[in-house]
């Protein structure tokens, strides 16, 4: 199984009918595979995104939901019987690996992932054993808002560009436009590698291959917003044999329903306790009728809001509409597009829709028919007509906020002290090794234990500062010799030291 993420997209896809792209191995992936054009992230913004996709769980209901909880002093700490699911398809025997970006909230953005959670948490497959299933998640970077700085040359014709009416239409915007699409053709050639080195390995008949972004392009009121811009993405799935080719299956896809959906087409029980639903294979739940989102502080930014969303209209709930749209985001202030809007409201010159950095509140409901008002630019929520559809969607949205457990009305100062007391990461004990070492005359045994709620435990007989970390599933038999050394990961907290033990086979 393979994730191909791109960082920072929307659907700037040729097969998903954008005249200006030029992504010739998306759109051959998408001929091969099956378009699924409902489908939507759980926030605006990469990590609580990750964090979701990872675990199967609503970043709103681990208290992952702050984007960069690190900046405010703490990693989220999950409840104990919250697990990634890569965790379990390596306790099915899997090879699980990461490329390009490990930040679901639980480590930095590219290493000190709990230990657990990857054979090889920055390679691919190829130091798996001959045969052995595997699942690799690939991030690539190429459209990452960053890459929007700067002065590099533009191969996109800025006069191609459909500028959304909620920017000004200049030359500048134009031209970040043009880059992204620039970026995203870059990533259409990395895409176009993994894809023939699938085939290159004769791999590519018996791999399931997901296409999808993190969250929306990296433009401000996309990337962050719970607005379309931020969390409606491509989603392309090729499973040879299984899927039909060149298909578009409507039904609404939540990324909290990726990890139940990758166990289950694993073979791999799904948890009960995981919010998603399995969408593909043989065991796939019926569609639902409405998916959630959520955004809360994202950088220096504070405003709690929740999104529920079915294939045609947008409830949102703005828990803080004191707060104004344009929030200072140092970070993306420093794109031409921000720069145009300060520039044309300081000479009295951006007209609405555009001037939507400058109001200074936010409605408590917003309501908007995607179908004939796919920019969400007319709010519907005080419409007569509209009333009973604003009525059932705000319920589903309280029974959501209910059901799941949202913690989003807690202060985050309250979970910084919930997860890490005093501001201080907590370190996880050391686990008990049993027998604790000794000379044994017949192969032996050995169970390794923790008395921490909800730690994952890893072994390895390797010696030196860089061996590879098995995860324990149950006890080990040491049919020769050796020193087996143990380590604890509790999400959120640091891995614990080594436990070790030394053992002697059939010397006496």
């Amino acid at each position: 199984m393979l994730w191909i993420v791109a960082d920072d997209m929307s659907f700037e896809v040729g097969a998903f009918g954008d005249p200006v792209a030029r992504t010739p191995n998306l759109d051959r992936l998408a001929r091969e595979g099956v378009r699924y054009p409902n489908t939507f992230a759980t926030a605006g913004v990469c990590s609580p995104s990750r964090a979701a996709l990872v675990t199967g769980m609503y970043a709103t209901s681990i208290g992952a939901h702050h984007m960069r909880s690190i900046d405010a002093g703490y990693y989220p700490v999950p409840p104990p019987g919250v697990k990634t699911f890569t965790e379990y398809l390596r306790a099915a025997g899997y090879w699980t690996s990461s490329t390009g970006k490990l930040y679901y909230q639980l480590s930095a953005v590219f290493d000190r992932a709990p230990l657990t959670n990857w054979d090889d948490a920055n390679g691919d497959w190829r130091g798996r054993a001959p045969g052995q299933p595997f699942f690799t998640h690939v991030t690539i970077l190429d459209t990452h808002e960053s890459q929007l700085f700067g002065t590099k040359p533009i191969t996109t014709d800025p006069a191609s560009i459909r500028v959304p009416p909620y920017y000004p239409d200049t030359e500048l915007v134009r031209r970040d436009f043009a880059r992204h699409y620039d970026n995203v053709a870059s990533l259409d050639a990395k895409v176009g590698r993994l894809l023939d080195r699938l085939d290159e390995e004769g791999l590519a008949g018996r791999t399931v291959v997901l296409f999808f972004p993190d969250n929306g392009r990296g433009l401000p009121r996309d990337k962050r917003w719970t607005y379309d811009g931020g969390i409606h993405g491509p989603l392309i799935v090729r499973w040879p044999g299984r899927l039909e080719p060149g298909s578009v299956d409507e039904r609404l896809v939540s990324y909290v329903d990726f990890a139940p959906t990758a166990l289950a087409l694993a073979g791999v029980p799904v948890p009960p306790k995981l919010q998603g639903r399995v969408f593909l294979g043989p065991d796939a739940d019926p569609e639902p009728e409405f998916v959630f989102a959520a955004a809360d502080r994202h950088d220096e930014a504070r405003a709690r809001i929740r999104a529920v969303r079915d294939r045609r209209f947008k409830y949102l709930r703005n828990y803080q509409p004191e707060t104004p749209y344009g929030q200072s985001i140092d970070f993306r202030n420093n794109l031409a597009t921000m720069q145009e809007i300060f520039r044309l409201h300081d000479e009295g010159l951006l007209l609405p829709p555009a001037d939507w950095y400058y109001r200074a509140t936010k409605p408590v409901e917003e309501l908007y028919d995607t179908q004939s008002d796919p920019f969400e630019l007319e709010n519907l929520a005080g419409r007569p007509e509209h009333q009973a559809r604003l009525e059932r969607m705000r319920a589903a949205h309280e029974r959501w906020d209910v059901e799941s457990g949202d913690l989003g009305a807690v202060p985050e100062d309250e979970l910084r002290e919930r997860f890490w007391p005093g501001g201080v990461q907590p370190v996880t004990p050391p686990p008990a090794i049993e027998p604790a070492g000794g000379a044994f005359d017949a192969p032996v045994d050995v169970t390794i234990r923790s008395d921490v709620a909800g730690a994952s435990l890893a072994y390895t007989l390797d010696a030196g500062d860089d061996p590879y970390w098995r995860l324990y599933t149950g006890p080990v038999t040491l049919d020769a010799g050796g020193t087996l050394r143990a380590r604890a990961a509790r999400y959120g907290w640091a891995d614990s030291a080594d436990a070790s033990a030394t053992f002697t086979i059939g010397a006496r």
